[in-house]
């Protein structure tokens, strides 16, 4: 069985190699699934490259999410059967072409595209506990969100517009405006520093009581300003690399909150039936074609080089998502 695995941080292409290992029989409580797809996420490139805050003890498998079908049963396990389809527990190493996990860390997953559904299990439960746990939205309510055409950014436009909550959506290429309106989003607009203004005269002067920051650096300061005073930030991405610029007047005086949001620690303390319902209501979304993700490129396990070189590059040169295809 072909495992990606690294030894020493680095260039991710250069570090990434195929190692052949033995996936063992299931145990009591275990399952062994045959992995169908397996997404290439930012994260992941920081494990590669050895980034402080996603260091692992060495050697690693990358890999947070991914889907396949179960071939092989241990004692004990009732939800699952062989060929079963789920989807693989978080940060698992789903960069492989099979593994022997608990059956109790996996979820059913349904029928459709591999390469979508391969997608689901971190960016759309993101953005739908984010609509859930913040806020109290009301139909007509408005939320702000930066980095807008990324995969939770998009999701959430859809899953907003669900309830009837309206959307401000900020990105950086202006490219990016006409395609995030055709999905939805009801405001788009390019950061800057008069983003405020540009948002009040959008919304008609809407109070926004929450923001989501992806980016981090001086764009968490430009969402602060677009909210109501009581308003929050939830800083759950950081992709400039940068701490959250926030102003001191901006926390006392006008009592706007920054909050940090993890999606697997929000959902871990949320019952099993709760974790459950919301990955079936995802899935069939996912399934039915209502969520989509646009995806730049798939690749085999055996062009990971490829694949890793491929996901590190940014605007139009990676324009959505990398899938490993660990079996072809």
């Amino acid at each position: 069985m072909k495992v990606v695995q690294y030894e020493e941080y680095g260039v991710a292409a250069d570090v990434v190699k195929i190692i052949d290992i033995d996936t063992g029989a299931a145990e009591d409580g275990e399952i062994i699934i045959d992995i169908e797809a397996a997404p290439v996420h930012i994260a992941d490139l920081k494990n590669l490259t050895g980034h402080r805050s996603f260091q692992f003890p060495l050697p690693a498998t990358p890999g947070y999410e991914g889907i396949g079908r179960v071939s092989s049963v241990g004692s004990g396990v009732t939800d699952f059967e062989v060929g079963s389809r789920v989807f693989l527990p978080l940060g698992c190493g789903a960069w492989r072409q099979q593994i022997r996990v608990k059956a109790d860390g996996c979820f059913p997953a349904p029928e459709g595209d591999a390469a979508q559904l391969s997608l689901l299990p971190i960016n759309a439960p993101t953005a739908e506990m984010l609509l859930r746990d913040y806020g109290n939205f009301k139909e007509g309510d408005w939320i702000i969100q930066n980095a807008a055409s990324s995969n939770c950014g998009v999701y959430l436009i859809k899953l907003a517009a669900m309830r009837g909550v309206r959307t401000v959506n900020i990105v950086r290429r202006e490219e990016l405006i006409p395609r995030l309106k055709e999905i939805g989003g009801d405001v788009v607009l390019l950061d800057g520093p008069d983003l405020a203004e540009r948002v009040a005269d959008a919304t008609d002067g809407a109070e926004i009581r929450v923001g989501l920051d992806a980016v981090n650096g001086d764009a968490t300061m430009r969402i602060g300003e677009c909210l109501v005073d009581g308003g929050t930030i939830l800083a759950y991405g950081m992709l400039s690399g940068e701490p959250c610029h926030i102003p001191s007047d901006m926390l006392f005086l006008r009592n706007i909150r920054l909050e940090g949001y993890m999606m697997s620690r929000c959902l871990m303390t949320r019952p099993r039936a709760e974790q459950l319902e919301i990955y079936s209501y995802l899935a069939n979304l996912v399934a039915d074609g209502t969520l989509t993700a646009r995806i730049a490129g798939t690749y085999t396990l055996d062009q990971v080089g490829d694949a890793v070189t491929h996901a590190a590059k940014t605007g139009e040169e990676r324009d959505g998502k990398i899938i490993l295809l660990p079996n072809g």
